[in-house]
C-alpha cells in the first residue's frame, strides 16, 4: 500500500514526527504530574501517550517505514511546566491537530485516493477530539486544586480511541472488538 502522492507522503511524514513528539511529551509530563500528586492525570498522560504512539504507527505502516523525513508539526508544545500547563498544552497540541492538521491532511489524502492515509488520519483525527475533552476534564480538576476522578481508562489498539470506564461492543472510530481494548 505505497503512497503515491508526494503531498500526502509529505503530510504523513509531518503527522509520524508529531505523533512521536506528542507520545513523548505525554510520558515526560505523565512523571511530573506524578510527582505533583495528580496519580490520575498522570496515568491520563500516559494512556494517551499509548495512543499517540498507536497514531504514529498507523502513519509508519503507510510511508513502509520511511522516516527520513518526519518534520514537527506546527503547534507543538515544547517544555515542560507545571501539570496545569502541560495540560493546557496538551489540549492546545489536541485542537490544533483537530482543527487544523488532520482535516487537511485528510481532504488532501482524500482527493489524491490514497486509502491508506485516509484511514490513518481519520482514525487519529476523531481520537483527537476525545483526548482534547479529556485533557480539559483534567485541566479543570487541577485547576480546581484536585486530581481527576477516573476509575479505568482504556485505549483502543487499532485507532486510539480513548474511553473511560467502559469499553463499547465496538471502537466507534474503527470497529474494533470490546476485547482489543487496553486498559491504563
Amino acid at each position: 500500500m505505497a503512497v503515491e502522492n508526494a503531498m500526502t507522503s509529505e503530510f504523513l511524514h509531518s503527522a509520524f514526527g508529531g505523533e512521536s513528539m506528542a507520545h513523548m511529551r505525554y510520558l515526560i509530563w505523565s512523571d511530573i504530574a506524578d510527582k505533583e500528586g495528580f496519580p490520575n492525570v498522570a496515568r491520563l498522560f500516559r494512556a494517551i501517550a499509548y495512543a499517540e504512539q498507536v497514531h504514529a504507527n498507523n502513519h509508519f505502516r503507510v510511508i513502509g517505514g520511511d522516516t527520513s523525513d518526519a518534520s514537527v508539526t506546527a503547534g507543538g508544545v515544547f517544555g515542560v511546566g507545571k501539570t496545569a500547563e502541560n495540560l493546557q498544552g496538551a489540549i492546545n497540541g489536541e485542537l490544533h491537530e483537530v482543527n487544523q492538521m488532520y482535516p487537511v491532511y485528510l481532504s488532501a489524502a482524500e482527493l489524491q485516493n490514497e486509502t491508506g492515509a485516509k484511514r490513518s488520519f481519520h482514525f487519529a483525527l476523531e481520537a483527537e477530539k476525545t483526548h482534547a475533552k479529556l485533557f480539559q476534564k483534567a485541566l479543570d480538576a487541577v485547576k480546581a486544586g484536585k486530581d481527576l476522578e477516573v476509575g479505568k481508562i482504556y485505549i483502543c489498539p487499532v485507532c486510539g480511541h480513548t474511553v473511560l470506564e467502559e469499553v463499547p461492543d465496538r471502537c466507534p472510530i474503527c470497529g474494533a472488538r470490546q476485547e482489543k481494548y487496553i486498559e491504563f
